[in-house]
């Protein structure tokens, strides 16, 4: 079908005014961190940047918050792997029942039971710990990641796992010869996904490490940001510091991101 010269016009006039709109508070942002603070002359000061990175510890949260992030995404990514699989290609006596269980992970709120997984943990002295901050969003992350690579492992061809079980393969071979390399675009998503929301999480690492010696990101901004209440040219530039290293991994695995979600769409 063909699309008249006017109609793409008015696509990109309405494209471009929804990108515009979700750009402003980004460059915003930008625009307040490289401000001059209160007291300095006009211009552009990078030195903010500088001085957020010193003044707020960024370097020490920052750090807490790649290791947790590299725990969780990598377990729940295998686990969601293992368990999509099964539930997509396989039927096997309870397979709904236990399904529907994993959904269940996607309806409770990590309010409602962030304060029982404290006590829980703290029994077995592991507060203050990665393993603290880190298993509660594995559990989560598992829950949509499992609903996630289902419907992406039960829409392959049944006949390319038919063929790959005459050839003699096995369940994880062909896992890990067939099916995951064909998912590339839905995993890709999913472990930006996990990332995110792994980097973002605020309250499970403010309960779970009360020590404040494992102090993610977010908890380094937010204490940044009780020092320097009217300095919001230093708070801005601790924003940055904090978002850049989601705004770099999406940058990298932008392709298969887009990909997998428009393929996710399509499912």
């Amino acid at each position: 079908m063909r699309i008249s010269t006017a109609e793409r016009t008015m696509n990109y006039v309405v494209l471009g005014v929804f990108a515009l709109f979700a750009m402003i508070p980004i460059l915003t942002i930008l625009a307040t961190a490289v401000s001059p603070q209160n007291g300095q002359a006009p211009g552009l000061h990078l030195a903010n940047f500088v001085e957020a990175w010193q003044v707020g510890g960024f370097g020490h949260s920052l750090g807490n918050s790649l290791v947790v992030a590299a725990i969780v995404v990598t377990s729940a990514v295998a686990l969601s792997v293992l368990a999509g699989y099964a539930f997509g290609t396989m039927r096997f006596p309870g397979s709904t029942l236990l399904f529907y269980v994993f959904l269940l992970g996607l309806m409770i709120p990590t309010e409602a039971t962030v304060i029982p997984l404290f006590f829980d943990l703290r029994t077995v002295g592991l507060t203050d710990t990665y393993a603290a901050i880190a298993l509660p969003q594995i559990a989560q992350s598992v829950a949509f990641g499992t609903f996630w690579l289902r419907a992406q492992f039960r829409s392959m061809p049944v006949s390319l796992l038919e063929a790959a079980a005459i050839d003699g393969a096995g369940p994880m071979r062909t896992l890990l010869r067939i099916v995951a390399p064909a998912s590339v675009p839905a995993l890709t998503t999913l472990v930006v996904l996990v990332f995110m929301w792994t980097w973002n999480e605020f309250l499970v690492a403010l309960v779970m490490a009360p020590g404040g010696t494992l102090r993610t990101a977010p908890l380094g901004l937010a204490n940044f940001q009780g020092q320097y209440t009217a300095e919001l040219s230093l708070l801005s530039a601790g924003a940055v510091i904090v978002a850049l290293p989601m705004v770099i991994m999406f940058l990298f695995l932008q392709r298969h991101f887009i990909r997998g979600m428009l393929e996710g769409a399509v499912k």
